[in-house]
């Protein structure tokens, strides 16, 4: 019995501790709390989320159309609207870049706010109920995944006009079949364990079974799908407006991206790499706190 228990006991500390009295989402926390990429990544999302309310509410950098210097001036920092410079229009590309920001922040989180509850809702119903409304709401996301994506959006873009709400429209009939698929195989797992079977011994309806017992033990592919949706819609907003079909009249990164393809034979680098630059630590920002919330959100890893 000594010689088992001395095999086993150099192993003891390398097992997870539990703590009492905690939850799932405690054990989330105090692990995120602990990895300090995650914190900076968050920091930074916290920081363009703000400099796009502040955009948003004409506190910063307005009015962005002003002219500021000559045509083409090299950045300079001796004035803010000159750190990058300034476009063909004498503009300031640092304005327009946070503007860009502004209009990125704003598809990402409008797509991901009204796509995710929509896939989780035909994801959890599908799952939940199988038979003809699973054959039903499979077949129909199953059509739409069918089409390549950039094509579909380019479809919906097409037929609504240019402009901001047909980018709206656009991501969001396409962003929500991810979730849904997940949500409805997590469904047909969990809707057949003890808990959901006890629930409805106790005469649980099926609304309480859904959002009661097992949507809160799947929530935390919500948050994931919800961090990679944001990001998704702000890299198509980019595609559609480089491509003429996105944001008219304002700054999107994508319309900077397009505008600085022959500026770059002349020299004039900043318009590039300033809305390449802020998309780039936006969308590395979001893509290492998800997949820290991954880590940390999983049940079985501990």
């Amino acid at each position: 019995m000594s010689s088992i228990h001395s095999a086993v006991s150099p192993l003891a500390p390398t097992q997870p501790v539990e703590i009492k009295g905690k939850s799932l989402w405690d054990h989330a926390w105090i692990r995120l709390k602990r990895d300090r990429m995650a914190i900076i990544c968050f920091s930074i999302i916290v920081f363009y989320a703000t400099v796009a309310l502040l955009a948003k509410m004409g506190l910063i950098a307005t009015p962005w159309s002003d002219v500021v210097g000559a045509s083409y001036q090299a950045p300079s920092s001796g004035d803010m609207r000159l750190w990058l410079g300034t476009d063909i229009f004498g503009r300031s590309v640092f304005y327009k870049v946070i503007h860009g920001t502004r209009i990125a922040m704003s598809v990402g989180l409008v797509t991901a706010v009204i796509a995710v509850p929509v896939g989780v809702v035909f994801g959890a119903v599908a799952g939940y109920f199988g038979g003809w409304i699973d054959e039903v709401i499979v077949w129909f996301y199953t059509t739409l995944s069918s089409i390549p994506n950039i094509m579909l959006l380019l479809a919906i873009a097409y037929s609504l006009g240019k402009g901001i709400t047909a980018i709206y429209i656009s991501l969001i009939a396409t962003s929500w079949i991810g979730m849904a698929r997940i949500m409805r195989g997590e469904f047909i797992k969990h809707k057949n364990r003890e808990y959901v079977i006890a629930a409805d011994s106790l005469g649980a309806s099926n609304f309480s079974k859904i959002f009661k017992h097992i949507l809160p033990n799947v929530s935390h592919f919500i948050i994931l799908n919800f961090s990679i949706q944001f990001i998704s819609a702000i890299k198509a907003e980019v595609i559609l407006s480089f491509l003429g079909l996105g944001v008219q009249g304002e700054p999107s990164w994508g319309v900077m991206i397009d505008d600085a393809k022959l500026e770059l034979a002349r020299g004039v680098w900043w318009q590039l790499a300033g809305a390449t630059t802020a998309m780039f630590f936006v969308v590395l920002a979001f893509n290492i706190l998800g997949d820290s919330l991954r880590d940390a959100l999983d049940p079985k890893i501990k």
